[in-house]
């Protein structure tokens, strides 16, 4: 059987027929608004000669592209370097990309159970000692309004080096609206990795327990594979992995990764 495809029907635009008509504003001087209406889908959804749900990515968007500072650059090389000797993995890439490459020969060479495992153990050395100290003081506290807003800022602002560029958004929380959830733009991780497994397993499952163990509060990342955007809500306990839409997402078919493979790369 072939692939196939699904795309959105065509448009068909009428225009009037008067001589003095003038053709349609392309660039305004707010943007390319106007080209939006021609643009294709962000992703479809297809399958392989082995039925494997997969999704393509648009990948005709241009890439993100970051000037780390020094600051920034030592945090990224420190995690780096804490994730290589914690696997044993040894990756002679530097920056950012070593992160992602590192991750990616624990994804290919372990389990999730393993993955998810080292990584929160990387992330526990990774954060210095004092802050740890610092932060786990935070669990003296009840949850509250307060805490759930404080780690929410504090994740925005500390935290942009890892994940891209992100905002704190308002959420109704028991009853009331609250400023504890942080909206990462296009994640920087999933959009070097390119790459759902690594997202779920690499990311999400193992910030969602280290939050929990160390901070004593709950917290559900919500990750969007068709824009590469997220939410960190916190206050919130993710729902179980078979429960989760995360889990049920089609991998990308231009993985990062050069390999076709079914949801069972997450599970």
């Amino acid at each position: 059987m072939g692939t196939a495809i699904h795309l959105s029907p065509a448009r068909v635009f009428s225009f009037p027929a008067r001589s003095h008509w003038k053709p349609p504003l392309i660039f305004s001087k707010r943007g390319l608004s106007t080209l939006s209406l021609l643009t294709q889908p962000t992703s479809v959804s297809t399958k392989d000669n082995n039925h494997h749900s997969l999704k393509i990515h648009n990948t005709t968007s241009s890439k993100t592209v970051y000037h780390d500072n020094w600051l920034e650059s030592i945090a990224i090389a420190h995690l780096s370097k804490t994730i290589q000797e914690t696997t044993g993995m040894k990756i002679d890439t530097p920056g950012y990309k070593g992160i992602v490459e590192v991750s990616a020969a624990m994804f290919r060479e372990l389990s999730p159970t393993e993955q998810r495992a080292l990584i929160l153990k990387a992330l526990e050395k990774a954060v210095p000692r004092f802050t740890l100290s610092m932060i786990m003081q935070m669990r003296l506290m009840p949850q509250s309004k307060f805490t759930r807003e404080f780690y929410a800022v504090f994740t925005t602002l500390a935290f942009s080096w890892l994940v891209g560029p992100s905002e704190v958004r308002e959420l109704e929380f028991e009853g009331r609206k609250e400023r504890n959830v942080v909206h990462i733009t296009k994640c920087r991780f999933l959009e070097e990795g390119n790459c759902v497994g690594m997202c779920t397993n690499l990311c999400k499952m193992p910030t969602q327990e280290f939050i929990k163990k160390n901070l004593g509060i709950g917290v559900n990342m919500v990750p969007n594979f068709d824009d590469m955007s997220c939410e960190i809500i916190f206050g919130q306990d993710p729902p179980a992995q078979e429960d989760d839409p995360a889990f049920k997402e089609p991998c990308y078919k231009l993985c990062n990764l050069k390999q076709s493979h079914s949801a069972s790369c997450i599970s």
